[in-house]
């Protein structure tokens, strides 16, 4: 008997929604209207909106706490300084292999987490992260330690040379786009299903004959990659980069991203990366009280919205449909 899944989400990909035809139109038309400081800080909110979708396939898929995530970004990061730092790699070649680096280390990542269970797995993130970045501080001969590594040239695709805001706006935002389009896909796949399976119920997902155990590793190596190549475009467009970016703090700031849209929640991750980055930029006139608001904020949030922005309503509609379904009732 086929299983019915009419209680899941539906799939957006597959009707009209003219609130993301919206938001698409105006991110194209965005940098013709707005100062080039604008455009920069867009730049840097589509950087942590990729952040914070890899951090929403370990947690929001998986049900994978990691406090370490800001490791798989500096991983990519620093691959690209690298390359180019002692082998001048063109940004075309350094970009995928930025994300292969961070998936090795999420797999690397991932092998440890598979012999401990639920807040064990929090403790053995942060301490994967805080080696990388001691990695990164002490190896002075590849990264020259807390100096960083400076100097890369613009990226060069197809002979095309990418120097301005707007052009790294838009290379970024063509790959937030895709990768966006692949989160969707991948959610309503079946190992999407898999995944939310095992975050749900990880007993029960194995006596159903879901592979626990490689599609954890599966879950840290994906999210880790989608982090690297965060980690590449930063690199490219900064010009610089030291271990002092990537530390404990920046993984909290991802995390609250992911948890203030909605665990899981693709479209609520976006927007809570947006807010949690514009918000701050907007206070930072008010140093004093800057992070003293977003941090009320946030609690505020959490007594009122458990479930993120948009995950709770979410979360609700999924379970009322699903109660329908054992009744045997007909639901629109």
């Amino acid at each position: 008997m086929r299983m019915n899944r009419s209680y899941l989400p539906k799939n957006p990909l597959r009707r009209a929604n003219p609130w993301l035809l919206a938001v698409i139109i105006l991110s194209l038309i965005f940098p013709w209207l707005s100062p080039e400081y604008y455009v920069d800080l867009a730049f840097n909110v589509l950087i942590y909106i990729i952040l914070a979708e890899s951090l929403n396939v370990i947690i929001g898929f998986a049900g994978l706490l990691n406090l370490g995530h800001a490791a798989f970004f500096g991983v990519g990061a620093y691959t690209y300084g690298i390359l180019w730092r002692f082998f001048q790699l063109p940004f075309i070649f350094a970009l995928p292999l930025s994300a292969v680096f961070a998936a090795i280390m999420g797999l690397l990542l991932g092998l440890p987490v598979l012999r401990v269970r639920h807040d064990y797995i929090a403790i053995v993130t942060l301490g994967f992260g805080e080696v990388i970045k001691l990695i990164l501080n002490n190896w002075t001969d590849l990264t020259d330690g807390p100096n960083g590594i400076y100097g890369m040239a613009p990226p060069q695709i197809w002979g095309f040379a990418i120097r301005s805001r707007t052009q790294y706006y838009y290379l970024t935002l063509l790959l937030v786009y895709l990768i966006l389009f692949l989160m969707v896909r991948l959610a309503h796949s079946r190992l999407g299903r898999a995944w939310i399976a095992i975050r749900e119920d990880e007993v029960s997902a194995a006596t159903l004959g879901v592979r626990v155990d490689r599609l954890k590793l599966l879950a840290f190596t994906v999210g880790a990659s989608l982090a690297g190549v965060a980690g590449c475009l930063m690199a490219s467009k900064h010009r610089f980069i030291s271990p002092a970016g990537f530390g404990f703090y920046e993984s909290i700031i991802i995390l609250c991203m992911v948890i203030v849209g909605g665990i899981g929640n693709i479209p609520g991750v976006v927007l809570g990366a947006s807010i949690l980055y514009i918000v701050p930029e907007i206070l930072r006139e008010f140093s004093d009280f800057r992070m003293i608001t977003v941090g009320v904020a946030m609690i505020t949030l959490m007594i009122f919205r458990p479930e993120g922005i948009l995950g709770r309503e979410k979360r609700k509609m999924i379970w009322e449909r699903a109660a329908k379904v054992e009744r045997g009732k007909p639901f629109s």
